[in-house]
């Protein structure tokens, strides 16, 4: 990971929604992170917590309530031109979490993915064009023949496959991949990840990858972020978050994880978490702070204080 390429910027991110007055939903709640070039941030949390409207939020699908998206030191919700507008999205791309649902039934296989190709005229010519086609469908583990059928005839496995195709099309640096796996069978969800893997090697791409499974996040991720009502609550590399998390509500995350251990899941208690054990003065700051090097959690001085004694930092 070339951490000196820091490819993506989150700052103070906020997006509110009204449901009706005086009602306000903030299910993005003042989250900072960053991405780095070549790196796979994983962002995880129960469903509801933020993580899909962070994902929606950082590529436009969504407007801004409040904070900055920096691409490559670029504000994403700042006013542009068409043709910017156009580079950022060929940059920026997005696999969603229902396959069916994100690609047109009514259009072949090979306009789907060709669509970012012709809206960027990125191939001179219908031959060219079908070529690339073929290509990408060879790329994501499918066959040419494939072009000329619709949505419909594929499995879930393989419809997501044609969505990465697409993504894939238009040549993008960083992809976010919005729950990717979660409407597939478990048996098909680990190719899909190994496929993602697979392309990030060949292709040097960057992901922000949102998910629920714990353990599947770990496989694919350099770092992981945990999401809680609409906060970053930690953040950390990987494997450290899982040796040791520090966070109470990462910790009850972690502990929900089973294991292909009958005795130790006979045993085994869940963590619960309660959100009330944070007392705060008022006009206490909680706030990201970096409890060891890499290691983020969202806390107050004195809670800071805490876990440093705690994990004798």
């Amino acid at each position: 990971m070339a951490e000196s390429e820091k490819l993506l910027e989150v700052k103070n991110l906020k997006r509110h929604f009204n449901v009706g007055k005086p009602s306000e939903v903030r299910a993005v709640d003042d989250v900072t992170f960053d991405i780095y070039k070549g790196e796979t941030l994983g962002l995880v949390g129960e469903s509801g917590c933020g993580k899909s409207t962070t994902g929606r939020t950082i590529i436009r699908l969504y407007d801004a309530t409040d904070g900055e998206v920096l691409y490559r030191g670029k504000n994403v919700h700042g006013k542009k031109s068409n043709s910017e507008m156009k580079e950022f999205n060929r940059k920026m791309q997005m696999i969603f979490q229902d396959p069916y649902a994100s690609l047109n039934p009514r259009m072949k296989v090979s306009d789907l993915i060709a669509e970012g190709i012709d809206i960027h005229r990125l191939a001179k010519s219908p031959k060219e064009r079908m070529e690339k086609v073929h290509s990408l469908l060879e790329t994501v583990g499918l066959n040419r023949e494939h072009a000329n059928r619709f949505p419909h005839e594929f499995s879930g496995g393989q419809r997501q496959r044609i969505g990465i195709a697409r993504a894939l099309a238009v040549e993008p640096e960083f992809i976010i991949a919005d729950e990717p796996i979660s409407a597939l069978d478990v048996s098909i969800q680990a190719q899909v990840v190994n496929l993602l893997k697979k392309l990030q090697r060949e292709k040097g791409l960057t992901y922000l990858f949102i998910a629920h499974d714990l353990s599947m996040v770990k496989y694919i991720s350099d770092r992981i972020g945990v999401m809680y009502f609409g906060k970053l609550v930690e953040l950390a590399p990987a494997e450290d978050l899982y040796r040791n998390p520090m966070h109470p509500y990462t910790q009850s995350l972690l502990s929900a994880i089973p294991l292909p251990d009958p005795d130790y899941e006979r045993t085994r208690k869940r963590q619960s978490y309660n959100p009330a054990i944070h007392q705060y003065a008022e006009g206490e700051e909680v706030t990201m702070r970096e409890v060891a090097p890499g290691h983020f959690v969202n806390c107050s001085e004195k809670e800071f204080e805490q876990i440093q004694k705690d994990y004798k930092i």
